[in-house]
């Protein structure tokens, strides 16, 4: 699929406005569950503020997040903590994508740079966090309020908790298909033509980047299984969702980023919900 690591990124208005839409609603819902929900159950926020704060320090250890982007990680996975008591909350399908990308990122690393495809050395930036990683953060502040507020049917619980998990799937299985498609080799051809184009290209995809962007959305499915408490038929409904919104990211870089009217962190962004409103609808 298409390169999705940037040292610099074109249209900076929509990574900005990315922040804004999906940090500011975010941190007001986690400060609204510590001023009205944490009184019930004190231990929920300690915990979520305890291994959101870990999180982000081993990935800015790693050197796969600037600082920004690790804090924006930690919030996204407190709030995803917050969604439930107990362990079973979509922390650990969030924990396996993350695990997943580090992996990815520094597999083939030196012929990634031979390319000139490699991921600057400073590691991801808080709107390409937020581009993969919004979506369901904001998946996880709906789902939150409609099982403690007990919101109208509209809110369905089920459903939103296959929008989250298709979101971080397909999160997982761009990534993946990237960084592995990168490396696997294959011939890249444009989806929208079938063309044979250079590697990295937007819009272009591969078998061996296709088959491991796949792979990725199955592993963060089964995941989910156990933490989300999924069916087997639910977790294909969101593996399916999830590669919809692969081949969506693709057909955006070709049509749209390639012309210069959507930059790298906005086709992520939408792509996430493209396939997280698929699984909510088939939901």
């Amino acid at each position: 699929m298409s390169r999705r690591n940037q040292s610099v990124t074109p249209l900076r208005w929509q990574s900005q406005m990315l922040l804004a839409l999906v940090i500011v609603p975010v941190t007001a819902a986690v400060a609204v569950e510590g001023i009205f929900f944490a009184p019930g159950s004190p231990w929920l926020p300690v915990r979520a503020l305890g291994l959101g704060a870990v999180l982000p320090l081993m990935v800015w250890k790693s050197r796969a997040a600037t600082p920004g982007a690790a804090l924006c990680g930690g919030l996204y996975a407190a709030t995803l903590l917050l969604v439930g008591p107990g362990w079973r909350t979509p922390f650990w399908p969030l924990f396996a994508l993350l695990m997943l990308t580090l992996g990815a990122t520094r597999f083939g690393r030196v012929h990634k740079e031979a390319l000139g495809l490699a991921e600057a050395r400073h590691g991801r930036n808080a709107a390409q966090v937020t581009a993969n990683l919004g979506i369901a953060a904001l998946a996880a502040v709906a789902l939150r309020f409609s099982l403690s507020l007990a919101t109208p049917a509209i809110l369905n619980t089920r459903a939103l908790r296959l929008a989250l998990a298709a979101a971080l799937a397909e999160a997982a299985a761009d990534t993946l298909s990237s960084e592995l498609g990168e490396v696997l080799g294959g011939e890249p051809r444009m989806l929208t033509t079938f063309r044979r184009v250079p590697a990295g290209t937007d819009g272009a995809i591969s078998l061996a980047g296709t088959l491991a962007g796949v792979t990725a959305a199955v592993v963060i499915a089964a995941v989910a299984v156990f933490a989300l408490g999924l069916t087997l038929g639910q977790a294909a409904l969101v593996i399916l969702a999830a590669v919809a919104g692969l081949f969506v990211d693709s057909l955006l870089g070709a049509l749209l980023e390639r012309r210069g009217w959507l930059n790298n962190d906005a086709v992520n962004f939408l792509s996430t919900f493209v396939a997280a409103l698929l699984a909510y609808w088939m939901g």
